[in-house]
């Protein structure tokens, strides 16, 4: 624990003043003047919750800011994401063409096969500084989202302590060009979000800067839906609260104003 106590005081940011806001109608109201520019947040949230969806959505709005945005896909082939994209009429093919949105997708395998050669090459040494395996040479982002830290993860299978090597050098990297991000990750609880339910879950929740979670929901009236809440976020003020969030033909809607009921179920 020590070790990840000393890296998290390495990545802990100060407030450069610079913040990003994501566009998602209603979202960034619950995020004071917005997320400092550098952060790395955490989106997470059960199977099918719209993890994906909204960090897609927010990767074509910040594209409308004029920011360029790597999209990092371990799950999904580049023609999907981009299929995803232009079905809610965003001009992801558009932003892709101009260079302002790289869609890559990736094996996680090579992740992990990586990793064991570069600390097989330091001889086993722990504090290696390395850039990130798998980062595009041609290509400096703004904003970087991965999708997700979960298919990463299954790639050190046994191997716990490598995949959080290679997540403290990653937060390092991201720090070091003052790069914001935005990671993946599905849990099987959400409501568990920050505590320590896996160490390696421990570790990265430790380490960023932020976490939203996407809930499934079963109101108690038998209807279902979906909620958004954001458990932490450092450098500014957010509102703590589950409110309501849909999926519209424009994309991901948040109403901070609609809190979830408390006898709801929350997947």
């Amino acid at each position: 624990m020590a070790r990840i106590e000393k890296i998290a005081g390495n990545v802990l940011k100060g407030d450069s003043g610079e913040r990003i806001h994501t566009g998602i109608h209603g979202f960034d109201k619950l995020i004071g003047n917005g997320i400092p520019s550098g952060s790395s947040v955490l989106v997470e949230g059960g199977p099918g919750s719209g993890k994906t969806l909204f960090c897609l959505s927010a990767a074509n709005n910040f594209c409308l800011q004029g920011k360029r945005v790597l999209y990092m896909s371990f799950e999904e082939p580049e023609e999907h994401l981009l299929h995803h994209m232009e079905a809610f009429g965003w001009d992801a093919q558009k932003f892709s063409d101009s260079g302002m949105l790289r869609i890559k997708r990736f094996n996680a395998l090579d992740v992990a096969r990586s990793v064991e050669a570069l600390l097989s090459e330091a001889k086993k040494e722990l504090l290696i500084e390395i850039d990130p395996v798998l980062f595009p040479h041609d290509f400096e982002p703004d904003v970087v989202f991965i999708d997700s830290l979960t298919s990463i993860s299954s790639a050190f299978s046994g191997e716990e302590s490598r995949f959080r090597i290679y997540m403290e050098q990653l937060f390092r990297y991201l720090e070091r060009k003052n790069i914001s991000s935005f990671l993946i990750r599905e849990v099987a609880n959400p409501t568990h979000t920050g505590k320590a339910y896996v160490e390696e879950g421990e570790a990265v929740s430790f380490l960023s800067d932020g976490i939203i979670i996407i809930y499934n929901v079963l109101y108690p009236d038998g209807k279902r839906g979906s909620a958004l809440e954001i458990l932490k976020m450092r450098g500014t003020q957010i509102t703590k609260k589950i409110v309501k969030m849909d999926v519209t033909k424009e994309g991901i809607v948040v109403y901070p104003e609609v809190q979830v009921p408390k006898n709801s179920t929350l997947t």
